[in-house]
C-alpha cells in the first residue's frame, strides 16, 4: 500500500501594497499630483491663486510664451469642482491603467490633454486672426483634468473589464451632464472643441496601445502553493 506524506503547504499570497502601487503607478501618479497641486493652491492668497490660474491657463498667449508650463499646470487645477475632481479622476484612471499598464496610460493621458488643447486653442488663433474673434479670447483661462478623463473614460469604455467600463460610463455621465463638456460645440468654443479631440484621438491611440499591451508577458506571480507529494519508499 503506497503511504503519502504532505510536506508543508505554501500560503497563497495576495498583491502587497507595493505591488499595487507599482501596477497603476501612472494613476496614483496623476492623483496624487492633483491633490497635491489644489491642496497648495487652496493655501495660497486670492491674489497668488489668481496669478496662477492665469499664468497656467491653456490660452493663446500662454501656449506661445511657456507652452510647456502651461500645459503641465493646467491638468492640475480645477478652479471648478475641485472636491469633486479626485473622484472623477480616479474612476477613469485606474480602469484604463489596468489595460495599458502605466506607461501605455501616460502616453494616452498626455497625448489627449496636449492635443485638446492645441486643436481647440489653434482654432481660437485662427479665429483671432481672421476678425472672427475679439483679441481677448487668446487670454481666456482655460484650465482643468477634463481633457486626461475623457481620454482615459474613452479607453476604458472600449477595453476594460465590465467594473472599470460601468465606473467610466458613470464619470462620463456626471461629466456630460452636470460638467456640460459638450456644451458650446455647435459654435466651436474651446472646451467642447477640445473634449471631442481628446476623444477622438484617443479611439486610435488607445487601439494601438491595448494590442501592444495583450502582447506583452503577464507580470509575474507566486507560483501556486502545490504540496510537497513524496513517496517514502524512495
Amino acid at each position: 500500500m503506497r503511504h503519502l506524506t504532505l510536506g508543508r503547504v505554501r500560503p497563497a499570497t495576495w498583491p502587497s501594497g507595493r505591488g499595487v502601487l507599482g501596477r497603476y503607478a501612472a494613476a496614483w501618479a496623476y492623483l496624487a499630483a492633483f491633490v497635491l497641486a489644489e491642496f497648495i493652491g487652496s493655501a495660497l492668497p486670492g491674489r497668488d491663486q489668481s496669478l496662477l490660474l492665469h499664468w497656467a491657463a491653456t490660452n493663446v498667449v500662454n501656449l506661445h510664451h511657456h507652452p510647456v508650463g502651461a500645459l503641465v499646470v493646467s491638468a492640475l487645477i480645477a478652479p471648478a469642482f475641485a472636491w469633486a475632481w479626485p473622484a472623477l479622476i480616479a474612476l477613469a484612471l485606474f480602469g484604463v491603467n489596468r489595460v495599458l499598464g502605466n506607461w501605455g496610460t501616460a502616453l494616452l493621458c498626455v497625448t489627449g490633454h496636449v492635443t485638446g488643447t492645441l486643436v481647440s486653442e489653434g482654432i481660437v488663433a485662427y479665429r483671432t486672426g481672421h476678425g472672427l474673434l475679439p483679441e481677448a479670447a487668446n487670454r481666456i483661462v482655460d484650465v482643468g483634468p477634463s481633457y486626461v478623463v475623457v481620454s482615459a473614460i474613452t479607453v476604458a469604455v472600449l477595453f476594460g473589464s465590465w467594473p472599470a467600463r460601468a465606473a467610466t460610463m458613470l464619470d462620463l455621465a456626471l461629466l456630460v451632464f452636470v460638467g456640460d463638456i459638450f456644451s458650446g460645440l455647435t459654435t466651436l468654443q474651446v472646451a467642447a472643441v477640445g473634449h471631442v479631440t481628446a476623444i477622438v484621438v484617443s479611439v486610435p491611440l488607445g487601439i494601438l496601445l491595448a494590442r501592444r499591451a495583450r502582447r506583452q508577458p503577464p507580470p509575474a506571480t507566486a507560483e501556486p502553493a502545490v504540496p510537497d507529494v513524496r513517496d517514502p519508499r524512495r
